[in-house]
């Protein structure tokens, strides 16, 4: 029999037996125990930093003591000002009234004893058609050269097409063979000139009579004007052009020369684009003042047949023309004569043409390439022809002052130097650009500068007026070269000016 106390046992002892059969059946588990540690860390080179701004009425007082010792006057200067100022006005005075340096300029150039070549320009349409560069001119900047292709012994009326190009030579990227711009035209182009002011402007004269402008800033359409063919336009190639100054300030018209005689001047009429006649002038045989020196009478052609003509640059009023036939004339815009045109050549109704010619100069036997005016005299100007004589001229003396030698063959073209009142260029058939200096007692060249291997012609050349160490020369063969010239041909010397006013008063013989 079990008691109260018995069973209670029993229940414990049952009790204790589950739990350690779930002992036996179970796992335990424990984290490791956690490690701890403490560190430090300390700078080595402990270093402290501080600024502070003065307060402003300290930095007052500085600025004003810095400007009070700057506008300090030095010791004695204000006396020696007193003492020094009547002079210096008598000076300034004395100087304002001298002609010591009249037409002197500064170059600004590096110095150099060397002529070179520094680029040898060519189209190569041009070159494969064998056309001849017949001009060239640089624009107002400098930068930009253009040359004109056309044929130089062509005595045919020519439908052949033709170009314009154009080069920037400042370009880093400059390609020789490659123009920056090709104009195509139409006809052969015989005469180009760069605008005064306007640097993308360029007046062509075609072998077809045809007078136009381009504007080079427009590389897709580049005419601007042309004059067409009408009953008052030239029928005869065009030979020369130039840009003339306009009554109103800042305008300028196209001057145009043709071998009919005719001499006209156009305006610009952008709205339609032509140009259109302002004024026209003819040499007629009959007409042309004869020269004191000459007893030959005028025969053969009615017209004078224009080759070449020249602005006098310190007188609007003056033009200078040469001819086939060796005419060389003085001629005047503000002529009044009418021009005696005969029938033959009569173009209809239109602007009345005026007899130009005011004085003719002693004629030459041979036809003459060129003419040119000296910047420095108004006096002064020099013509080339076939002859191979570069002559030396007086707008107040019918015989030329002096004549040199410059090629057994045609001399094509002339220009007076830029800077050198006495030093002048003429393109030789030879091949070659024979440089003068009047200032040596010696007739030879001071510089001959050989344009090719295969000896073309030097057909026409051009100074550069603003960068004035470069000279444009093309040629027979189709190829501009652009020279970089020693600077001794190209800054002026202390008694320049001088010397041609000494030559200038010479007695033509």
């Amino acid at each position: 029999m079990f008691t109260d106390e018995t069973l209670d046992c029993v229940g414990i002892e049952s009790l204790w037996r589950k739990s350690q059969q779930l002992t036996q059946h179970s796992r335990g588990c424990q984290t490791k125990a956690v490690s701890s540690a403490e560190a430090e860390v300390q700078t080595v080179h402990p270093s402290v930093n501080s600024s502070q701004t003065e307060p402003q009425d300290q930095l007052t007082e500085h600025l004003l003591t810095y400007l009070t010792q700057q506008e300090a006057e030095p010791p004695g200067l204000k006396d020696f000002l007193d003492r020094v100022e009547a002079m210096v006005l008598r000076e300034l005075a004395k100087n304002a009234k001298s002609h010591a340096f009249d037409g002197y300029q500064v170059n600004w150039e590096e110095e150099t004893q060397l002529v070179s070549c520094l680029h040898c320009l060519q189209d190569p349409s041009a070159q494969e058609k064998g056309l001849h560069v017949t001009s060239v001119s640089w624009n107002c900047t400098g930068s930009v050269v253009a040359c004109a292709y056309g044929r130089i012994d062509d005595g045919d009326w020519s439908t052949e097409v033709s170009y314009v190009c154009t080069w920037n030579v400042d370009r880093r990227g400059l390609n020789p063979k490659q123009p920056d711009l090709v104009i195509d035209v139409g006809a052969a182009v015989m005469a180009i000139s760069f605008h005064p002011s306007r640097p993308s402007l360029i007046a062509g004269g075609l072998y077809s009579g045809d007078v136009v402008v381009w504007d080079t800033s427009k590389s897709q359409d580049s005419l601007m004007a042309q004059t067409g063919m009408s009953a008052q336009s030239h029928r005869e190639p065009v030979y020369q052009v130039a840009w003339v100054p306009q009554e109103k300030r800042g305008e300028f018209g196209v001057l145009s020369a043709c071998s009919g005689g005719r001499v006209l001047l156009w305006t610009l009429d952008l709205d339609p684009g032509t140009l259109v006649l302002q004024a026209g002038y003819a040499l007629i045989t009959q007409q042309v003042p004869q020269s004191s020196s000459s007893h030959t009478k005028a025969r053969g052609s009615s017209h004078v047949g224009i080759t070449s003509l020249a602005l006098a640059p310190w007188d609007p009023d003056t033009f200078l023309v040469g001819s086939e036939g060796g005419l060389l004339l003085r001629c005047s815009f503000s002529s009044q004569t009418p021009a005696a045109v005969p029938p033959s050549l009569d173009q209809g109704p239109g602007l009345a043409l005026k007899a130009p010619a005011v004085f003719s100069f002693r004629p030459r036997r041979s036809p003459i390439h060129a003419v040119s005016c000296s910047p420095f005299h108004r006096n002064l100007f020099l013509s080339v022809g076939t002859d191979g004589l570069a002559h030396l001229h007086s707008l107040l003396q019918a015989g030329p002052l002096q004549s040199l030698r410059v090629a057994d063959a045609y001399v094509f073209d002339v220009s007076w130097s830029p800077t050198r009142p006495l030093v002048f260029a003429a393109a030789t058939g030879q091949g070659v650009v024979q440089i003068f200096d009047l200032g040596r007692t010696s007739v030879r060249p001071a510089a001959t500068i050989g344009q090719s291997a295969g000896g073309a012609a030097a057909t026409c050349l051009a100074f550069n007026a603003t960068h004035t160490g470069l000279l444009a020369v093309g040629s027979m063969d189709g190829t501009l070269n652009v020279w970089h010239l020693s600077s001794d041909l190209t800054q002026q010397g202390p008694r320049e000016m001088a010397q041609l006013e000494r030559l200038a008063n010479e007695v033509a013989g």
